[in-house]
């Protein structure tokens, strides 16, 4: 894959943001990483949405300098550009403040599996990291430290983290996990709820990555 290429899929994953409502005015960021070059392509800081372009990503090696761009990158670049480092089988993050996993965040919850969604999608709960710093890489630590096997974590008083292998996965972990965090916040409010067996979530979670799709 070409850098251009990289480019317009992160400039892709950034719209879908807004379109799927996970965030406003110019918050939130999608990133992705070459794997030849190792270089990472990030949104812009400070753009609205609407006012972005392909050729306004930004590309930066993995010390956070600025290879090809004429804009500043994300203030939370450090935050991918450290979990990046740490985890070379992601190449696609994601980074909202949508509405109903922020809530959970809050409230320094884990989101639970309540739903068969979550069993297929996540292979377990949506885990709580611990509160960060913001502007440095202690998000990117305590996302590396606390997220295990999950491609979704919520930083506490933050929001939502996402990561995949690919932009694609990472943009559908934040779209799935703002769907579940509605659901089971709604769900909450009617009564106990029962968690799936871990077992059962286990054996969900095989067949999905098995037997899902066209593939």
């Amino acid at each position: 894959m070409s850098l251009e290429e990289l480019r317009q899929r992160v400039f892709d994953g950034n719209s879908m943001l807004p379109k799927a409502g996970l965030v406003t005015w110019t918050s939130g960021n999608v990133s992705g990483r070459d794997p030849e070059t190792g270089y990472v392509v990030i949104k812009p800081s400070g753009v609205r949405y609407e006012a972005m372009r392909a050729e306004d990503m930004v590309v930066v090696d993995l010390e956070g300098h600025v290879v090809e761009g004429h804009l500043k990158p994300s203030v939370d670049a450090a935050t991918h550009l450290y979990v990046y480092r740490h985890r070379p089988d992601v190449f696609g993050m994601v980074h909202t403040h949508s509405t109903f996993a922020t809530a959970f965040a809050a409230a320094g919850r884990p989101i639970p599996v309540f739903l068969t969604a979550m069993a297929d999608e996540f292979g377990g709960p949506i885990p709580i990291g611990a509160y960060c710093e913001i502007g440095g890489e202690e998000i990117g630590r305590e996302l590396v430290r606390s997220i295990g096997a999950s491609p979704a974590i919520l930083i506490k008083s933050h929001g939502v983290f996402t990561v995949g292998a690919s932009v694609e996965a990472a943009v559908k972990a934040a779209v799935m996990v703002e769907d579940v965090a509605r659901t089971v916040y709604y769900a909450l409010n009617l009564g106990d709820l029962q968690e799936i067996p871990a077992e059962e979530v286990a054996r969900a979670h095989r067949q999905y990555l098995t037997g899902y799709g066209q593939g």
